[in-house]
């Protein structure tokens, strides 16, 4: 993981400008960008709807809400940070009072961060354990699913999810 001493890890993201036009962001705005990541889309959303306005950013990855908070800090109170999986969004934005919403952004895969940190276990590029775990906390790693998980288990994931990315859902 990226040391706390360490400067921030540098991240350009690909077709922000797209990405915001898209979300048709407005001045005084509620955004939600929820994979947040490295806050490169949130930082151009936010130049979008300040000064009133508020972005809401969800990452489950605690190093990549650090590395936001860090990078977004000149927003001060028009950032609210949350540690948690867009799946939780509905609870997300009732804790928040995140109301009303006017636009949300999903950039959804894996980050560089997360790849280019051996220890992440994203990468077959390096030498490290299979983890692949957004959230560090998580307790199941990829090791312990293709290690653990019997052969029919593993193919009824392979199918079921496999067929979710391949028909687009």
């Amino acid at each position: 993981m990226v040391s706390m001493t360490m400067s921030l890890p540098t991240h350009i993201p690909v077709l922000a400008r797209e990405a915001i036009e898209g979300l048709q962001a407005q001045p005084g705005g509620y955004v939600i960008d929820c994979t947040v990541g490295l806050g490169g889309h949130a930082a151009a959303i936010l130049k979008r709807i300040s000064p009133q306005g508020k972005l809401l950013g969800i990452d489950t990855d605690p190093e990549a809400i650090r590395v936001a908070k860090a990078k977004l800090v000149d927003y001060k109170e028009a950032v609210i940070l949350a540690n948690d999986s867009f799946a939780n969004l509905d609870a997300i934005c009732r804790k928040y009072d995140f109301y009303p919403v006017d636009g949300i952004l999903f950039d959804l895969g894996v980050s560089s961060m997360q790849l280019d940190t051996a220890q992440r276990g994203f990468s077959f590029q390096r030498e490290a354990p299979l983890d692949m775990r957004f959230n560090p906390w998580q307790e199941l790693t990829a090791h312990d699913i293709v290690n653990t998980f019997s052969e029919q288990e593993l193919a009824r994931i392979i199918k079921e999810y496999g067929r979710s990315i391949t028909a687009g859902e």
